[in-house]
């Protein structure tokens, strides 16, 4: 019987490779056969992503996607060992909870440069012929249900993914064309060791309440990679321009 799902002679590109969703991305779509380029920050995190791969059909490169002068060179070099792309999953992203009267320029640039304009510019490249499969392509955002609904403390962050999920619509309708398709997935609460962290400084109540905000509980990192994976996949060939949100049910109530 066929695999539902087959990532062979395809390759992606894999931002924020070195941990969280980033990091399981990597390893399902290196499992279903994808050749990959993992990018990060963390040398040492991202070469740990690489030690639990199946195959070695991978290239790690340590980039601060904030130098955006750089991005173009480093794809160029892993296009000439791996191939042209078929897309990416831009995963790399911070978040900065602050009360509005505590942000500055700075912080709101900080956010934008990582979470939304390294994503643009990582399209922009890669929608150019000389990256591009021929097969086609799925560029996939990682956003985050708090660009469609709020919380105090995050109007920076929050906007921040809000303006990948809007230019998602747009860019999908662009690059249509060139047999393009771009979607987003706005994840709720996820388990990574981030937020881990997170709920470990939270009072007790204050864990149990956000807890409860979720009817099917807290998400793994693994929830999301799972969506990505579709989305790289054949199976999702008639999807563009959407929003997936993944939240467990958080946005339902």
């Amino acid at each position: 019987m066929e695999n539902f799902i087959n990532l062979s002679n395809k390759s992606y590109i894999i931002t924020g490779a070195s941990s969280g969703i980033g990091r399981a991305v990597a390893h399902l779509a290196n499992k279903f056969g994808a050749k990959l380029l993992l990018l990060a920050r963390n040398k040492d995190a991202l070469f740990e992503t690489a030690k639990n791969m199946d195959s070695n059909t991978f290239i790690c490169e340590s980039i601060d996607l904030t130098n955006f002068d750089n991005i173009e060179s480093v794809i160029g070099k892993a296009k000439e060992k791996i191939g042209k792309f078929n897309g990416f999953c831009h995963c790399a992203g911070i978040e900065q909870t602050l009360p509005i009267r505590s942000m500055n320029p700075k912080n709101y640039q900080n956010l934008f440069n990582i979470n939304t304009i390294a994503g643009f510019e990582l399209a922009r490249i890669c929608s150019k012929k000389a990256y591009l499969s021929d097969d086609g392509s799925s560029f996939v955002f990682i956003a985050s249900i708090m660009g469609v609904v709020g919380r105090p403390g995050l109007t920076a962050y929050s906007a921040s993914k809000g303006a990948l999920i809007s230019g998602v619509h747009s860019m999908a309708l662009e690059l249509a064309p060139k047999h393009i398709r771009v979607n987003s997935v706005s994840p709720g609460t996820v388990m990574t060791r981030m937020i881990e962290n997170a709920l470990a400084n939270m009072e007790e109540e204050q864990r149990n309440k956000r807890l409860k905000e979720y009817p099917l509980g807290f998400g793994s990192a693994e929830d999301i990679a799972n969506i990505v994976i579709f989305l790289f996949s054949d199976k999702s060939k008639w999807i563009t321009g959407s929003n997936i949100i993944i939240d467990g049910g958080y946005s339902i109530k």
